[in-house]
C-alpha cells in the first residue's frame, strides 16, 4: 500500500513536500500527527488525522501521536481570531488521558517494529528553560521568516493583535518536530492544511539547527458540501465520548449527511477500498433515497468509534422512533441514552407522587403536561384513535396511569399521530 497514494484517491491529500513521496517508498518512516488537549474527549473533526495516521500505519510506517501537553498551555492561533483560554496542569492531565484512550482504539500499539507510540510534548519542554530556549532555539529562526506566515499577518492585521505567547507557538511546535527527529527518528510531520506553516518551521528548524532533513504533508480540510463548518451541530460539537455525544446521536449524525457530503466522508473516514466505495455509490445512484452511502458510512464509523453494540443499540434507536420495535426497548437504555434519544423531542416533567394514585389520562396530556393544548383537543383525538401512551392507542378518555405504567420507573412516551412524541418524565 502507497501511503500518499491511498491519500490521494481518497481526496485527503492536500501540499506535500518535495522528496516526501520517494522517501515513504524506500522503507519505513517514522511520522507524526499532533493532537489539541483542549478537551477530554477528541471529536469528528479529529478523525481525518486519525484516518492520515491509520493508514500511515497500515502502508507500513510508524505513527506517532503527540498529545500537546505543553502547546496546550499556550493554544495554537492558526485559523483562530482571538486567544483562547489556557489550561491547567491538571485540566490538561486529565484531558491527555481521555484522548489518549481514544487513540487507542484505532492505532495498533503492540505490533512490533511499527506500533504506534504516544508522546507528549510536556515531557520535554517541562525542564527547558526559557533562556535556553531562545538561545538553542529562537536564534535559528527569524522574526522575518515568522511574520510571513499567513497565521500571524491575519492576528497582526486584525483588531485583537497577537500576544507574544502565541506569536511564539510555531517555535515550540517547529521545536516539537526537531525533538522528534533527533530523538525517534521522524523524519515526517503531518497535519490540516492550516498546520502547513508550523509544520515547514520544524522542517527549517531541522535543517537549520542540525542540517538535517525532513518533511511534511498536509490533508484537506473538511467541509460541508454547502460550505457550512464540518462536525457541528446546533448542539455543538459531535465527540467520540459517548458520555459528551450518545452512540445514537453519533450514529444520526452520519446517517443524516446529505448525498455529497456522504460520496466524501465514505472516502476519508471509512476503510472500505477503492472498488468498495465505488460499488457503494453505484448503488446509491440507482436508488438514492434508500440511503445506502450514508447507512454504509455511519456503520462504518459508529462501529469503530463505539463498537458493534452500541451501533447495534442505535439501529434499535432510530427504529423504535420511525418503525415497529415495542416500548420494551427503553428498558434497555439507561437515563442518559434514553434522554439522547429523545433530544429535540418535547418533554415535560411532572412529581411521581401524582401517579401514585393514578391520573387521568386527559388531565395527564392537557392540564399537567401541554402535550395538548386544552383538555377538549385531547379528548376529540383519543375518541378519534390518534393517541398512544407507551406506543398502546388510548382506548378511552377515563383511562388512568399510575406508577406501574411509567417505563425505567421514571417515563412516559406519548403519541400524538404516528410520528409526534412527547417525553414524560416523572420524578
Amino acid at each position: 500500500m502507497n501511503f500518499v497514494e491511498e491519500l490521494r484517491w481518497r481526496g485527503m491529500l492536500h501540499d506535500i513536500m518535495p522528496g516526501t513521496e520517494e522517501l515513504l517508498n524506500k522503507g519505513m518512516v517514522s511520522g507524526y500527527i499532533g493532537f489539541d488537549p483542549t478537551a477530554d474527549s477528541l471529536h469528528v473533526g479529529s478523525l481525518a488525522q486519525i484516518m492520515s495516521l491509520i493508514h500511515f500505519q497500515r502502508a507500513g510506517h510508524k505513527p506517532f501521536a503527540l498529545v500537546g501537553g505543553a502547546t496546550g498551555m499556550v493554544g495554537d492561533p492558526s485559523g483562530k481570531s482571538q486567544e483562547r483560554n489556557l489550561l491547567s496542569e491538571d485540566a490538561l492531565q486529565h484531558n491527555l488521558e481521555g484522548i489518549k484512550a481514544q487513540l487507542e482504539k484505532f492505532l495498533d500499539f503492540n505490533c512490533g517494529e511499527n506500533s504506534a507510540q504516544m508522546v507528549n510534548n510536556y515531557d520535554w519542554f517541562k525542564n527547558f528553560t526559557f533562556l535556553n530556549f531562545i538561545r538553542d532555539v529562537g536564534k535559528h529562526i527569524t522574526v522575518n521568516y515568522m511574520m510571513a506566515k499567513d497565521s500571524v499577518k491575519n492576528r497582526i492585521g486584525g483588531d485583537t493583535g497577537m500576544s507574544f505567547t502565541e506569536f511564539t507557538y510555531q517555535l515550540v511546535q517547529g521545536y516539537d518536530f526537531y525533538y522528534l527527529w533527533k530523538n525517534h527518528n521522524c523524519a515526517l510531520q503531518m497535519g490540516g492544511s492550516d498546520q502547513w506553516g508550523n509544520i515547514v518551521t520544524g522542517t527549517e528548524l531541522i535543517r537549520r539547527k542540525d542540517a538535517g532533513e525532513a518533511y511534511a504533508i498536509t490533508t484537506q480540510l473538511i467541509k460541508k458540501a454547502d460550505g457550512s463548518k464540518f462536525g457541528k451541530t446546533e448542539g455543538g460539537n459531535i465527540w467520540l465520548d459517548p458520555e459528551k455525544t450518545s452512540p445514537y446521536k453519533f450514529y444520526q449524525f452520519w446517517l443524516n449527511t446529505s448525498d455529497a457530503d456522504a460520496k466524501t466522508y465514505i472516502r476519508i473516514f471509512t476503510l472500505f477500498g477503492r472498488e468498495a466505495i465505488e460499488s457503494l455509490e453505484t448503488e446509491h445512484d440507482i436508488a438514492p433515497h434508500l440511503r445506502v452511502l450514508q447507512k454504509a458510512l455511519a456503520k462504518d464509523i459508529t462501529i469503530r468509534v463505539h463498537g458493534e453494540a452500541e451501533y447495534e443499540k442505535a439501529i434499535k434507536s432510530s427504529e423504535f422512533l420511525f418503525g415497529n420495535i415495542g416500548i420494551e426497548f427503553l428498558s434497555e437504555l439507561n437515563d442518559a441514552e434514553v434522554i439522547a434519544l429523545f433530544e429535540g423531542v418535547p418533554n415535560f416533567t411532572i412529581s411521581l407522587s401524582l401517579m401514585e394514585p393514578g391520573v387521568n389520562v386527559v388531565d395527564l396530556l392537557a392540564a399537567h403536561t401541554s402535550v395538548f393544548p386544552s383538555k377538549g383537543e385531547a379528548k376529540k383525538m383519543i375518541q378519534g384513535g390518534g393517541t398512544a401512551i407507551n406506543k398502546v392507542k388510548i382506548s378511552s378518555v377515563d383511562e388512568v396511569y399510575q406508577v406501574d405504567n411509567l417505563i425505567n420507573g421514571k417515563y412516559l412516551v406519548a403519541q400524538k399521530g404516528k410520528k409526534n412524541y412527547f417525553l414524560i418524565i416523572a420524578e
